[in-house]
């Protein structure tokens, strides 16, 4: 039997080429609607991530650079790509890109926030991250703690100043400088000018050596009657203060043991 005599395969053939007349159309009005001026991008808000605010973002040279760099309107706008322009803005870490019907941007920003100074110039976060952006905004609260270590190691040199700040505050001074050398031997500057040699993480665990330190350091100088300018703590008993060409020895005070001058020596 010829098929084009057959009423249901005509009926069959015609709803097949309605639907494809029907999804070309589709087609052409989506696109038509696509191109129209009320869709093209017209603004951009910014707002600050939950949990976070926004002190250094400028929203002005955000909304430039997304306006010279990002292409597209509400449908055809890539927002990968607008996230990984926005994120290449000074002070901002992480950015979320969203469209706002029918012609908006909403950037959800998190701001870094300076924690110190890398010695190669650059700023480090809270996270322990490097980044770079003006040092004169950084430093509007005050001058920040200069860090120093190995590639790689400014996220343990970051942990550990945290710690020291807690361990050194019952004698109401703060680190103003933390460094890591190439052998990872410790040091840290205070804010009072007193310099601390920690040492390496063997034996007598860092923190314990601060402590003992910590504990010992206002009867001792009180009895000295000066400040230390170095103190050494890498001893596994006792720690070693310096004041200008004079070293002491001093052992914690449970030992029972003196304070008495020793030569100047180098202890890893």
């Amino acid at each position: 039997m010829n098929p084009w005599h057959d009423v249901r395969v005509l009926r069959a053939i015609t709803r097949a080429l309605l639907v494809l007349v029907g999804l070309a159309v589709l087609v052409t009005a989506a696109s038509w609607t696509m191109r129209r001026e009320a869709f093209l991008l017209r603004a951009v808000r910014v707002e600050a991530a939950p949990g976070h605010t926004l002190r250094q973002t400028s929203e002005s040279l955000l909304r430039r650079t997304i306006g010279q760099r990002v292409r597209g309107n509400f449908f055809t706008v890539e927002l990968d790509a607008a996230r990984s322009v926005v994120e290449t803005i000074p002070w901002v870490r992480s950015a979320l890109v969203r469209r706002v019907w029918p012609n908006r941007l909403v950037v959800s920003i998190e701001e870094h926030r300076a924690l110190g100074l890398w010695e190669d110039g650059r700023l480090v976060n809270t996270y322990g991250e490097l980044f770079s952006a003006n040092l004169d905004e950084a430093e509007e609260d005050g001058a920040l703690p200069q860090f120093a270590g190995p590639k790689g190691s400014e996220t343990a040199v970051v942990r550990r100043y945290a710690e020291l700040r807690e361990l050194v505050a019952p004698l109401g001074v703060v680190p103003v400088g933390v460094s890591l050398s190439s052998r990872h031997a410790w040091a840290a500057q205070l804010d009072d000018g007193t310099r601390l040699v920690i040492g390496r993480e063997q034996g007598v665990a860092l923190a314990e050596r601060v402590s003992r330190w910590v504990a010992a350091y206002p009867a001792v100088k009180e009895r000295l009657n000066r400040r230390a300018e170095v103190v050494d703590l890498r001893y596994p008993n006792g720690f070693a203060l310096r004041s200008l060409s004079q070293l002491v020895d001093v052992a914690p005070p449970s030992t029972g043991a003196s304070t008495h001058p020793a030569s100047n020596r180098t202890v890893e």
